[in-house]
């Protein structure tokens, strides 16, 4: 060891101006190190837990139209939401709601509650193929028979608000309201209604939008109802489809819930052929259908309507007075209560990525 060296260690002894130097320099890496790994601990905590999720009741005219069945499908897809209940409405709801009680058993979500909603009448449905033979009493889950009881009952009883998205006819919904007014202090209210600034298909000119127009009062009191009011118009939700790649990522998709859209959507298709052309070949019928459902979707209307229950990210939002005629028509209105409107595409093709991503996961 040389003198230097000797010298050095000498003076590193106890007592010396280096042990205590050597003693706070220890103290303060180790504070560093514990401080460094209760923030990376906590930032791993925090990363680990899940996002809360948005608790949810759908309200569906499923079995009108196909656009039902895909709005379904990507609420099941979507982790956000804690679905509490699925409800039927118009038409013959009991019927409806083996549709979704079938789609909820292949989706293995039980779990989840279905209502029969308020029934107008027992025409059938164009799924019928589909659901076969299946009945609500081989459902494992729970049915109930009052659907309109059931949005009252888990609205009130949530500990959390609840997010009502209704993308059909609002009969369910008005009626809820008329039994429990006070189930719009304890939710907020996402549909699929109206027509701003453009009609169907892109047009310049504003329409009288199916779920308005066929129970407009229905709509008045829901859009009355001192809740949060948020629509996807016509604007945004009427331009909705699937075509080319896009649309054959889903048609080929080899798991359950997009083979059981698709089959849906083929017997939907094929039971609306029958219904207007009763006379058609069996060979002559394949051929319409395959062609339709080998190369793209109808208009997937109610997509949004779920987006929306979720997120407002990809569109543009408007604050406007909106008043519901009598003959179904959403007029801007000033003196109106204030709805939140989705009335334009800020990246449509990223909403379709999005509905793909979804369905086929």
């Amino acid at each position: 060891m040389s003198k230097n060296s000797l010298s050095k260690s000498a003076q590193s002894g106890a007592g010396s101006p280096y042990a205590h130097f050597r003693w706070n320099t220890g103290l303060g890496i180790l504070a560093i190190f514990v401080v460094t790994f209760i923030v990376t601990t906590s930032s791993i905590t925090l990363a680990a837990e899940p996002a809360k999720k948005i608790p949810v009741i759908f309200d569906t005219d499923i079995g009108d139209d196909i656009d039902d069945t895909w709005a379904l499908i990507l609420l099941l897809q979507s982790p956000e939401f804690d679905i509490k209940l699925v409800t039927t409405a118009v038409n013959n709801t009991p019927e409806k709601a083996k549709i979704v009680a079938k789609i909820l058993q292949t989706a293995g979500r039980t779990d989840i509650p279905v209502g029969i909603g308020v029934q107008h009448n027992k025409r059938n449905h164009r799924q019928r193929e589909w659901v076969g033979d299946y009945k609500l009493s081989s459902y494992p889950g729970t049915i109930y028979r009052d659907g309109v009881k059931a949005i009252v009952d888990t609205i009130m009883k949530s500990p959390k608000p609840i997010t009502v998205v209704a993308v059909g006819p609002l009969p369910n919904i008005a009626a809820a309201l008329e039994r429990e007014p006070k189930i719009a202090n304890k939710a907020r209210f996402v549909g699929m209604h109206g027509s701003i600034y453009k009609g169907y298909g892109g047009s310049s000119k504003v329409s009288a939008e199916y779920n308005v127009r066929a129970y407009p009062k229905a709509v008045q009191k829901v859009f009355a109802a001192p809740w949060d009011v948020t629509i996807t118009p016509l604007d945004t939700c009427g331009i909705i489809h699937l075509r080319g790649d896009k649309y054959q990522k889903v048609l080929k998709a080899n798991t359950k819930l997009p083979k059981a859209l698709i089959a849906n959507y083929r017997a939907w298709y094929k039971q609306g052929i029958l219904n207007s052309k009763k006379d058609l070949s069996k060979e002559e019928l394949n051929k319409r259908v395959n062609r339709q459902i080998n190369s793209r979707s109808t208009t997937l209307f109610d997509t949004v309507g779920i987006y929306l229950g979720m997120t407002e990210k990809l569109v543009k939002m408007e604050k406007l007075g909106i008043t519901v005629t009598d003959d179904g028509y959403t007029r801007i209105d000033k003196n109106a209560k204030v709805i939140n409107c989705a009335t334009e595409w800020k990246d449509l093709g990223a909403f379709e990525d999005f509905l793909v991503d979804r369905l086929i996961k």
